[in-house]
C-alpha cells in the first residue's frame, strides 16, 4: 500500500498521519524528518473498539481499520514497508507512537509523560495486597518513589505502615521506597493505582469448580465505584487490576469508568490502555514449575508462552518454536490446576499470585521489560506477554502456529461473552 504521509505539528510535538487534520497546523516533510525524539502517528478507529494510542511498533499497525487478535500475530515483514525510510527507523526504535483521534481527549495523548520513580498506591491490604506491598517494598528502591497503602481497617493500615517501613536491609546502597498510609481521597494521586480489594472468595472446602469466576460478581461492584472515582479525578495513570478474575474486572473499570452521571457512554473516563489486568504472571511461574518435572518441557522456560485468562481458558504453549499440543495439553491442566492443591494443602494459594503476578509484574511495567498481562484488543482484555514503552504499550508479536492460534482464538470468543 502506497503511504502518502500528511506531516502536522501541535504544541511543539511532531505528528504524521493518513488522514487530513484541518485543525492541526501543517508542515513539510523535511521538518520532521531530522527529529531525534518522539513523535506521533494519529489513525481513526472505533470508539470501545480500540484502544486510545499504543506503541507503534510494526509498520502492519498504520494500516489497521479495527483491533482484536490480530495484534498478538506478525502481519508480514519490516522490509514490506513503501515509506519513506526515517519512519521506519523510528518505528524500529520504537520512537512512534500511535494516537486514536476518535477519543474525545486524543489531543491530551500528545505527550511522552517520563516518570522518575513512580508512586504507586495499593487499595486494601489483605492477603494479596500486604504480600504485593512487601514485594515492593523489598525490589522497590531503584524504581518507586512512594508507596501508598489504604485500606478501611485503620488498625490494619496502621499495621503496616509500621512493619512495612521497618523492612530495611542493613547498609544498603539504595533505600527501599518509603510506605505511607494514605486516605481514600488519595487513591488517584499517583503513577499506578493498584486494586487488591476483593470479597467473597470461597471458602477452603468449597466445591466451586472456579474460584475466581465464584468471585465475578461480588468484585464487580467494588471496581465500579473506584473506576468511576478514577474518571472523577482525571486520572492519567496505571488502573492495576489484581483481583480477580482479573480480565473480567478490568472490562467492567473501563466500561464504568467511561459512563456519564446518566449511565451513558461519553468515552471520557480511563483509556483502554491504561487499564491492566495482572493474573497472568502466576500462570507463568506455575507453568515454569512444572516444566521443570521433565527434560520433555523444560523448552518451556526459555521458549514457552501463556496466553489468556488467569483461570479457565488459559493456554500454555511449551514453545513457540517447537510447539506440541500433547505437552502443551499438559502444561496447560497442570497449571491451571495448580491453585486446587495448595487449597488441598489447607491454605489459600495467594503468595504467588501476589509476588508473580503483582509485585514482579508491576516493577517490571515500570521499567519497560516484557511482562504477562492483561491488556485491550478489541472487545476483550485478553492476556499476553507485553511492555509498556515511552511511547506506550507494545503487544509481542508472533508467528503462531495455527492449532495454536484456533485455542486463542477460542478463549477470546469465550471472553467476549461473558462482558
Amino acid at each position: 500500500m502506497e503511504n502518502k504521509f500528511k506531516y502536522y505539528k501541535l504544541n511543539g510535538n511532531y505528528i504524521f498521519s493518513l488522514h487530513e487534520y484541518g485543525e492541526l497546523n501543517r508542515i513539510d516533510e523535511e521538518e520532521i524528518r531530522d527529529y531525534g525524539g518522539y513523535i506521533y502517528y494519529l489513525n481513526k478507529l472505533p470508539v470501545a473498539e480500540s484502544r486510545g494510542s499504543f506503541s507503534l511498533s510494526h509498520p502492519s499497525l498504520l494500516h489497521i481499520s479495527e483491533e482484536g487478535l490480530e495484534l498478538l500475530t506478525l502481519q508480514g515483514e519490516m522490509s514490506d514497508f513503501s515509506g519513506p525510510s526515517w519512519i521506519l527507523d523510528k518505528i524500529e526504535d520504537r520512537k512512534v507512537k500511535s494516537i486514536n483521534s476518535n477519543y474525545p481527549n486524543w489531543m491530551e495523548e500528545v505527550n511522552i509523560r517520563k516518570k522518575d520513580g513512580w508512586k504507586v498506591n495499593i487499595l486494601a491490604l489483605g492477603d494479596v495486597g500486604s504480600t504485593l506491598a512487601i514485594g515492593l517494598r523489598l525490589m522497590g528502591g531503584e524504581d518507586i518513589s512512594e508507596i501508598g497503602i489504604y485500606d478501611r481497617n485503620i488498625n490494619r493500615l496502621n499495621r503496616w505502615e509500621y512493619e512495612l517501613n521497618q523492612v530495611r536491609e542493613a547498609f544498603a546502597d539504595t533505600p527501599p521506597p518509603p510506605v505511607k498510609s494514605i486516605g481514600e481521597d488519595d487513591l488517584f494521586n499517583c503513577h499506578m493505582f493498584v486494586f487488591c480489594a476483593s470479597k467473597g472468595i470461597p471458602p477452603l472446602d468449597s466445591k466451586t469448580s472456579d474460584v475466581r469466576m465464584a468471585q465475578y460478581e461480588a468484585n464487580s461492584s467494588i471496581i465500579s465505584q473506584y473506576a468511576k472515582m478514577a474518571r472523577d479525578r482525571r486520572f492519567k495513570g496505571i488502573f492495576a487490576v489484581v483481583s480477580d478474575p482479573v480480565d473480567l474486572l478490568s472490562k467492567v473499570a473501563l466500561l464504568e469508568s467511561n459512563k456519564n452521571d446518566l449511565g451513558d457512554y461519553d468515552y471520557r473516563g480511563l483509556l483502554p490502555e491504561q487499564v491492566i489486568g495482572y493474573g497472568l504472571g502466576v500462570m507463568n511461574s506455575r507453568a515454569c514449575f512444572y516444566a521443570e518435572k521433565s527434560p520433555d518441557t523444560l523448552s518451556y522456560l526459555e521458549e514457552g508462552r501463556v496466553f489468556g485468562p488467569h483461570g479457565d481458558g488459559l493456554i500454555v504453549a511449551n514453545s513457540i518454536v517447537d510447539y506440541d499440543q500433547e505437552l502443551s495439553d499438559y502444561l496447560t491442566e497442570k497449571t491451571i490446576n495448580a491453585n486446587k492443591e495448595i487449597r488441598e494443602f489447607g491454605y489459600k494459594p495467594f503468595i504467588a499470585p501476589a509476588l508473580s503476578s503483582g509485585a514482579l509484574s508491576i516493577l517490571a511495567t515500570i521499567r519497560g521489560d516484557w511482562f504477562y498481562g492483561s491488556t485491550y484488543m478489541g472487545r476483550v482484555y485478553m492476556g499476553a506477554r507485553c511492555r509498556l514503552l515511552e511511547s506506550g504499550l507494545e503487544l509481542e508479536q508472533l508467528d503462531l502456529p495455527e492449532e495454536l492460534a484456533e485455542k486463542i482464538k477460542m478463549t477470546y470468543d469465550r471472553l467476549a461473552m461473558i462482558i
